[in-house]
């Protein structure tokens, strides 16, 4: 095993990846608030810890990852409000979406996607825990974290205490001892029509309880890494961090890690702005491959823009490996190949640093094109499978029977009527047949499933 080094947000500075348990990582990954459906940047956060995983598993560890869905939330209630359906309908639709979309991307699903519906019980004993502990109150059938009675809050945003806002609604501020506490279970208002029973009243948590207790039930108190989008540092995961460590005397995570954000535009993709492009719309435009690709190009701490120019230098990328992918033969790699693939690992050893990593796989391409004679493949699958991307050698053979090819010009044009539903139930059947399809710009390409 190499030794892998992440940057930890909380101390800012490198670390070593110390398992608790050896040879065993815990990863539990923010995933989204289904109110809606995802959008590309999204669908960041997903990508880099999914393979995150492909490169921890590599490495030789046993690797849990674990992306949650919030599926009670404010925002929830409103976008069911506007729907005129409940909450509960429309969760259930938009988490149905969010794994179809997500299953576009190829890199298969998470070990564990707990809902927060279904993670009651265990909200509601670690609320149980603060209130006991004195870190927490319940008034007029709310309760709120005593933000101040955590000596260590805002190390992990670097915030001043004092200069903290939670951003939560002024409803319930007379009710708060501290204007800086925050709420862990919300009594049921009249216009909210999901609700569970707990010891201080009838209501539904708060949204930071919940990925505490999620995290807690399926990898216990101070697993390996705790990961999302920069955007949550503040306060989603401080308000988690400091849950944990007051309700349970221990650290939630060893080592926090957070992704930059996608930016359109020159801002940051958010709902809330309306610069956002879907998921399943940016499939449809560009093949999965390519989007893949566009990830893995910039270093996932960074900010990464999303356009046109990005988007096309990375279908150029995505051609370049296919073209050699065709010329190569299966078997070892030539000599040069190990010394590349060691520059491959290295890079992503160090702070997962993919747009090192894809440079050396171009670097190998070249090398591979310059060669005389037959150049065996094992060394760039090996590679391309770490990166999501081992779909791009999947050149030569048999081709998919027309009944394949039937249903990929059926969902294509199921896609092209933004009929989402049959879409997925096509790409099910075609999965089924032994075939992935993948969208791009010269129509549906079936590759053989491995």
């Amino acid at each position: 095993m190499r030794t892998i080094r992440l940057h930890d947000s909380a101390t800012g500075e490198l670390t070593v990846l110390e398992p608790r348990d050896p040879g065993r990582i815990g990863i539990y990954a923010c995933g989204p608030t289904v109110y809606d459906r995802i959008h590309v940047g999204n669908a960041r956060p997903y990508v880099v810890f999914s393979l995150l995983k492909r490169l921890l598993t590599h490495e030789g560890y046993d690797v849990t990852l674990v992306i949650n869905v919030t599926d009670v939330n404010d925002k929830i209630y409103e976008a069911a409000r506007v729907r005129r359906m409940p909450s509960a309908q429309l969760a259930a639709e938009m988490t149905a979406a969010y794994v179809a979309d997500t299953d576009e991307l190829g890199l298969g699903r998470p070990d564990h996607e707990p809902l927060a519906s279904r993670s009651i019980p265990g909200i509601v004993a670690l609320i149980g825990a603060l209130l006991e502990r004195d870190a927490a109150y319940a008034v007029e059938g709310d309760v709120y974290f005593r933000v101040r009675s955590d000596p260590h809050y805002g190390e992990l945003s670097g915030r001043d205490v004092d200069q903290m806002d939670q951003g939560e609604d002024v409803e319930g501020a007379s009710l708060k001892e501290d204007p800086l506490d925050f709420a862990l279970w919300k009594a049921a208002k009249p216009e909210e029509d999901t609700a569970w029973e707990a010891p201080w009243g009838h209501g539904r948590p708060g949204w930071h309880i919940e990925c505490s207790a999620m995290a807690e039930e399926l990898l216990g108190v101070g697993f390996d890494v705790h990961g999302g989008g920069i955007d949550l540092a503040f306060p989603h995961h401080e308000n988690e961090a400091a849950q944990t460590r007051c309700g349970r005397g221990a650290e939630l995570a060893r080592l926090w890690m957070h992704n930059g954000m996608l930016q359109m535009g020159g801002e940051k993709m958010a709902k809330s702005l309306g610069n956002i492009a879907r998921l399943p719309e940016v499939l449809a435009t560009h093949d999965r491959d390519t989007l893949i690709t566009f990830f893995v190009s910039g270093h996932y701490r960074q900010p990464l823009q999303f356009d046109d120019s990005t988007m096309a230098d990375a279908a150029g990328r995505v051609r370049r490996i296919r073209e050699a992918a065709r010329r190569l033969v299966g078997g070892p790699s030539p000599a040069w190949s190990a010394d590349l693939q060691e520059r491959f690992f290295s890079a992503l050893a160090d702070d997962f640093n993919t747009p090192t990593a894809l440079a050396v796989v171009a670097a190998w391409v070249s090398e591979a094109n310059r060669s005389a004679g037959a150049v065996g493949r094992d060394g760039l699958a090996d590679m391309l499978q770490v990166l999501g991307l081992e779909t791009l050698l999947a050149t030569g053979g048999d081709g998919p029977p027309e009944a394949v090819h039937e249903l990929a010009r059926a969902r294509a044009s199921a896609r092209d009527q933004r009929d989402w539903a049959t879409s997925d139930r096509l790409r099910d059947e075609i999965a089924a047949a032994g075939w992935s399809v993948r969208d791009g710009p010269d129509g549906p390409e079936l590759v053989r499933r491995t």
